[in-house]
């Protein structure tokens, strides 16, 4: 069959023939009708993911979206999603025509999604909606700020944060015409993060009612702003470091607030969890309340698709087979 091989930890994948996955023993096979490229891929693919990565060579993927070929939980043809179980981690991933999963990460997809909007909000639309619907729910009525509003997790972080009640809804992030985005979405104000004095401009947006609970993508100094800004109580739900690896919080907000800092990972979620958290996105999906943009690309030009995802595309990226 078909796949996306990677040979070179230093050069993105290219199409070659792979021998086909070995079903049984706990694992189903699916054949492949759209998966969601991610920042995580590339990260495993470097050889440097802390996790580890699988030996070379091997498919990358650690999210798909097909029809089963063969499993115990789901009969021939049904329309499932799978991630997790060290899928292209620790074993082949899905960007091939077909690929192996653990059974019991099988999560069917309901009718009125479409393949590449459901392959979308699967692992980024679960690392905005578990966080602010399961770890750390967003209350009726109070004042979000979500930073990283720009990117893929940060937009459906603002949407799900309207869908779940929040009264005022902030999004902060470095790109404007993603910014705009985000006002269309459903935030009431955004903020740059570039400029001066970034802690004043973000309290400033809440009107005199500071957040009490941010949704944080970025780590770093936005971070630091945010948590100066933030109502005393306030929880903060961190779910990224794409503005670096690390923060320097005064003690005294920490302290002096009662500041709670909540870390997410989709990987440390329980599967029964993260398969009712799918399905509730997929419903709002479904009822035109969460939307992602999305650029597509035939399993044939998964190095052009790479290639974007490391210059920072501003779609989510969905491989076909």
């Amino acid at each position: 069959m078909r796949a996306a091989v990677l040979t070179d930890y230093t050069a993105p994948p290219h199409v070659a023939e792979r021998d086909e996955p070995t079903g049984g023993d706990g694992r189903a096979i699916v054949e492949l009708r759209a998966a969601a490229l991610n920042p995580a891929d590339l990260a495993i693919a470097s050889g440097k993911f802390p996790a580890g990565s699988p030996p070379l060579p091997y498919v990358p993927g650690i999210e798909g979206l097909g029809t089963v070929v063969s499993s115990r939980r789901f009969g021939a043809g049904t329309r499932v999603w799978a991630s997790g179980r060290g899928l292209g981690v620790a074993s082949d991933g899905t960007f091939a025509e077909r690929f192996a999963a653990a059974d019991d990460v099988l999560v069917e997809v309901p009718e009125g999604v479409g393949d590449e909007l459901a392959a979308a909000l699967g692992v980024v639309g679960l690392a905005a909606w578990m966080p602010l619907s399961w770890l750390v729910p967003v209350q009726a009525g109070e004042s979000v700020l979500v930073l990283g509003a720009t990117g893929a997790v940060g937009s459906i972080a603002v949407q799900t944060a309207k869908i779940l009640g929040a009264g005022r809804v902030v999004g902060a992030g470095r790109n404007e015409a993603r910014l705009r985005r985000a006002q269309e979405l459903g935030a009431d104000a955004v903020v740059a993060l570039d400029g001066d004095d970034l802690q004043g401009r973000l309290a400033a947006s809440f009107d005199g009612a500071p957040p009490t609970l941010i949704f944080d993508a970025l780590w770093g100094p936005a971070v630091e702003a945010a948590a100066a800004v933030a109502a005393p109580g306030a929880r903060i739900a961190h779910v990224g470091q794409s503005a670096g690896p690390a923060a320097t919080l005064a003690s005294a907000h920490v302290r002096g607030k009662q500041l709670r800092i909540h870390g997410y990972s989709n990987f440390t979620v329980p599967q029964d969890a993260l398969a009712q958290g799918y399905g509730e996105l997929l419903g709002h999906a479904a009822a035109g309340k969460i939307s992602i943009r999305t650029e597509t690309f035939a399993l044939d030009r998964i190095a052009e698709a790479w290639a974007l995802q490391q210059r920072g595309p501003d779609a989510k990226l969905v491989v076909v087979a």
